[in-house]
């Protein structure tokens, strides 16, 4: 039995897409269940209904500032469909120690900077401003320090003369969609392997 995963999302899921259509591979060791938002609004929902993936939201409102009984119905979502492994894909809200302990080991997330370089947001014009003279992004497991768990795997790109925000993060962008798949994989044949 190939590991069941849920991509989390917050926005319209480019990453999620790339995983998607990964997994939809025969020979790909992990399948996507579930792709769940805070957003209602997300665009990457119908995205992934298209892509035959259920898609559901978990607004935040209900719940008022108590992040915890907030994930928890996250959290029952994703007891309730069986899944191994959790994908942040754009998952714009810092997570509690509650999710992140229950989910140890097993929730990736994907960061558009070579940690522990330019945690947080902002990334490319960090780096522009650094005068740093690569950049990238790089696939960790979630603890409960934001951009700070073990890195998986990183994918590098030059800063070129001229480059933008803009101009720098489509070519980040380019490598997180080959990353996270492949960081992805490894994590599911681990998983997948019997006990013992």
């Amino acid at each position: 039995m190939k590991p069941r995963v849920a991509i989390l999302i917050s926005g319209r899921g480019s990453n999620m897409v790339s995983l998607v259509k990964a997994a939809q591979a025969s020979d790909f060791p992990a399948e996507v269940v579930l792709v769940l938002s805070n957003k209602p609004e997300a665009a990457g929902l119908e995205v992934a209904r298209g892509m035959g993936i259920e898609a559901i939201a978990v607004p935040v409102k209900p719940f008022g500032k108590d992040r915890e009984a907030h994930e928890r119905a996250i959290d029952a979502e994703l007891q309730a469909r069986g899944v191994q492994i959790v994908c942040l894909a754009g998952y714009m809200r810092l997570l509690t120690p509650w999710l992140v302990g229950r989910w140890a080991g097993r929730m990736l997330n994907i960061h558009p900077s070579l940690l522990p370089k330019f945690p947080g947001l902002d990334t490319h014009e960090r780096a522009i401003a650094a005068g740093e003279s690569e950049h990238g992004c790089t696939v960790h497991l979630v603890t409960e320090g934001m951009d700070e768990g073990p890195v998986l795997g990183q994918a590098r790109v030059k800063l070129l003369p001229g480059d933008t925000p803009d101009s720098l993060a489509t070519r980040v962008l380019e490598q997180e969609h080959k990353l996270y798949p492949a960081m992805l994989a490894a994590l599911a044949q681990k998983i997948s392997l019997p006990a013992g």
